[in-house]
């Protein structure tokens, strides 16, 4: 059981850090509404408790949580397909409970969450909304204002499809003022801590997706899951890298560089990345 042991002194140390930058940056802890709980999944067969980020291998925590949760409807997670994971009604969220239970979850659950380097998850995205051609929901929704706003000059079939939006216009939307004055950020690339309330929710573990599968088991290991039960590993080749994120950055001017890293800056802070190299901010 070494591994354990050291696994318990990672986590250990990831949520002392999460709580003193809390009691740095934060003055007074505001109550919780229901609006507030609307990403966390609960698992009442397990106890346990989970914060999705989008991006951050969220699909495949919502089918794990699926087979915790459907008393023997799911064997194999990936024998769910992603929509279906992503149907609101197939996972409850503690919104859905009255008060006491609500608190009662807060108080006894295992509360998980997982998060990723924050530009990077920026530019996954940045890539998966705005760059595959079978999201048009977005491109609609989000892609014809982006033009608008931030284009010169935009051809009638841009502002009509919203399908060719670049990085550096996606950037703009996300530093204009006027963007979160009409609307809360789409979840895709709203901040962690507006979406999991970190200083307010005490999570018992901080996943990490540069350490995903290693994570995931110790999770399923703490809840003592079926050993069935496995955290599908990830296929994918076309990831969002370090690497990659690099190359979107080359566009963005030092001064733009500066807001966004300023924009997502608590979550830099609350769960310890560090500045990316390729960022000229210095």
């Amino acid at each position: 059981m070494i591994e354990l042991s050291s696994l318990q002194a990672t986590h250990q140390q990831r949520r002392d850090l999460l709580s003193r930058v809390c009691n740095r940056y934060t003055r007074k802890r505001r109550l919780l509404t229901p609006d507030d709980l609307r990403h966390l999944v609960i698992d009442d067969v397990h106890g346990l408790l989970y914060c999705y980020v989008p991006k951050v291998a969220c699909t495949n925590w919502k089918r794990v949580m699926m087979v915790l949760t459907g008393h023997g409807k799911y064997q194999d997670p990936l024998d769910i397909p992603a929509n279906e994971a992503h149907v609101s009604s197939n996972l409850r969220t503690l919104s859905e409970y009255s008060t006491p239970e609500i608190n009662y979850r807060l108080r006894n659950y295992l509360k998980f969450i997982f998060v990723r380097e924050p530009l990077e998850r920026l530019v996954s995205a940045y890539r998966n909304k705005f760059t595959r051609s079978y999201n048009t929901a977005f491109h609609k929704r989000y892609g014809t204002k982006i033009i608008q706003r931030h284009r010169q000059d935009p051809s009638e079939e841009a502002l009509e499809r919203g399908h060719d939006v670049r990085f550096e216009e996606f950037v703009y939307y996300l530093l204009d003022p006027q963007t979160q004055h009409e609307e809360p950020f789409n979840e895709h690339w709203e901040r962690v801590h507006s979406l999991c309330h970190p200083c307010i929710i005490h999570y018992d573990v901080i996943g990490k997706y540069e350490t995903l599968t290693e994570d995931a088991n110790y999770i399923l290991q703490l809840i003592g899951a079926d050993a069935g039960v496995k955290f599908p590993s990830s296929s994918k080749t076309t990831r969002t890298n370090d690497d990659m994120t690099a190359k979107f950055f080359q566009n963005i001017s030092p001064f733009y560089q500066r807001r966004l890293f300023n924009l997502y800056k608590m979550d830099y802070l609350l769960f310890n990345y560090s500045i990316p190299s390729y960022l000229h901010i210095r």
